[in-house]
């Protein structure tokens, strides 16, 4: 089974290869049409992810569009896609972008998965994975941070606020005027633009589209600008368009301290495999005592020392699916132990974490992802109006409001929004996906989604708590229905909520 966790976590901490093979270049029409140049997916002996590519039969290319689309004849960058035809040419439906979030997600090595995912109704569809601009192997950004801000938070106390202050102040002052150049192009409209000139390179009429997470905005942003060009859009685990950039972050707090209880419960009933607590109220006692005892002193967690703008991020990431709920508990536990002076090692998943926040790994997706979230929408400047905020609602959830509404590198970036926020409202067909008890993209955000798209229908798959259902939680009551959608183009009769 797949899982949305493991390929999106997988895809954030490895930075992506630029493709150096010479290209062969064909244009589709002539004039201004955008120009798509197929080439080896291998970008050399040493790449064996794409080689991988190669060998599963997928074609890639770069597709070049401009930097900056208010300047369309000036200086040009290129976007990777990866291309796998389907095999049922009687019902061939045309191109389907995939897009997993991030907002800046690689997807190229993620095109054989979904092939095999998506089965019969797949091969009616060629799928293509786009590597959004500046990441993975399009035209590269990469400010090399040392560490990362997302999800961090700003801590128990002013001392923690300050240091994440600090932390973003350098992480931004980092992209410097070389950076600078491609960074101020970064945008999820930009996006939407980019994919339209790939379905014009594609020669195809119109542009089916599978998005998860942020992926979910970047397919609304698509219907906004390009309805006509829109075929069959499938939003999953979708955010408000309304909170674009670090805003969709601020109302998260609420739904996550719903699934911390629900997962305490479940902790409750096991106490004789984790010796958390016998009751909800008791597991959440050990959770905030080992948050207080690493805003006393950093816990040491194997080579980590974890303090509490670390310790969030290690709760959240688990907590994101229900299935890990095992995983949640044992993360717990280790931090129990840590907080006690008792020497202990991080699971491959803390690691993963840590190494993300603390040791740079994954630094060029990292950038480009904070340059798409400060390019969707200006933020406050001044750090002392975050703090006022957080204190504000600290009460309120002590360990996730100062993750919700941390201080992030856009109040210190270099390069203003070049435009205004899309706004989306639209009557384009779509059909959106959402689990009841997502704690990353919430429920909430995904109903004024629907609102906003007024042409759209919606399935809701009633208990769950993950991020990512279509084709990862394996909901048949919710893949039916998408798959009979992609088919036919008809969207259901009226929303539905299914159980699994």
């Amino acid at each position: 089974m797949l899982t949305v966790a493991t390929i999106i976590t997988a895809l954030s901490l490895t930075a992506g290869l630029s493709g150096t093979a010479l290209p062969t270049e064909s244009r589709i029409n002539a004039g201004d049409s955008p120009r798509l140049s197929w080439h080896p997916c291998a970008a050399g002996p040493d790449d064996a992810e794409g080689q991988a590519l190669a060998d599963a039969g997928i074609e890639c290319g770069d597709v070049t569009v401009p930097l900056d689309y208010a300047d369309p004849h000036g200086r040009t960058i290129t976007v990777a896609i990866a291309r796998s035809r389907g095999s049922d040419t009687a019902h061939h439906l045309g191109p389907m972008i995939i897009n997993l979030g991030g907002p800046a997600s690689p997807v190229l090595d993620s095109v054989p998965l979904a092939r095999a995912a998506m089965g019969a109704t797949g091969e009616r569809f060629d799928l293509i994975g786009m590597d959004p601009r500046f990441a993975g192997r399009s035209t590269p950004v990469d400010c090399r941070w040392p560490a990362y801000w997302l999800p961090r938070s700003v801590g128990a106390d002013r001392a923690g606020f300050d240091a994440m202050v600090a932390l973003d102040r350098d992480l931004a002052g980092r992209c410097g005027s070389a950076e600078g150049k491609l960074l101020r192009h970064a945008s999820t409209a930009n996006m939407a633009r980019d994919m339209d000139r790939i379905r014009a390179a594609l020669g195809a009429p119109k542009l089916s589209y599978l998005g998860y997470s942020q992926g979910s905005y970047l397919g609304a942003v698509y219907t906004q600008l390009f309805p006509r060009r829109a075929d069959r859009m499938v939003l999953d685990s979708a955010i408000d368009p309304a909170l674009s950039g670090t805003r969709v972050l601020r109302n998260a707090a609420a739904g996550r301290e719903a699934g911390l209880r629900e997962w305490a419960a479940w902790a409750a009933a096991r106490d004789a495999d984790y010796h958390l607590g016998k009751t909800v109220e008791a597991v959440l006692g050990t959770v905030r005592r080992v948050y207080a005892a690493s805003a006393r002193r950093p816990l040491t967690v194997g080579a980590y020392r974890v303090d509490d703008t670390l310790l969030p991020a290690l709760i959240v990431t688990p907590l994101t699916d229900d299935t890990e709920n095992g995983e949640l508990a044992t993360v717990v536990l280790i931090l129990a132990r840590a907080a006690d002076g008792l020497p202990v090692e991080p699971t491959e998943g803390m690691s993963e974490t840590l190494a993300s926040l603390v040791d740079g790994v994954g630094s060029a997706t990292h950038t480009a992802q904070t340059a798409i979230l400060c390019g969707d929408a200006a933020v406050a400047r001044d750090p002392e109006v975050y703090w006022r905020d957080i204190q504000r609602h600290r009460a309120s959830s002590p360990l996730f409001e100062p993750l919700a509404r941390t201080i992030t590198p856009c109040s210190f970036w270099p390069y203003a929004p070049a435009e205004r926020p899309i706004d989306v409202h639209n009557g384009t067909p779509a059909l959106i996906v959402q689990a009841e008890k997502d704690v990353n993209s919430q429920l909430p955000g995904a109903q004024a989604l629907h609102r906003a798209l007024t042409g759209s229908r919606m399935i809701v798959l009633a208990g769950a708590r993950t991020h990512g259902v279509y084709l990862f939680r394996g909901a048949s009551c919710v893949d039916e229905a998408v798959d009979a959608y992609l088919a036919s183009g008809r969207l259901p009769a009226g929303d539905t909520t299914c159980s699994e």
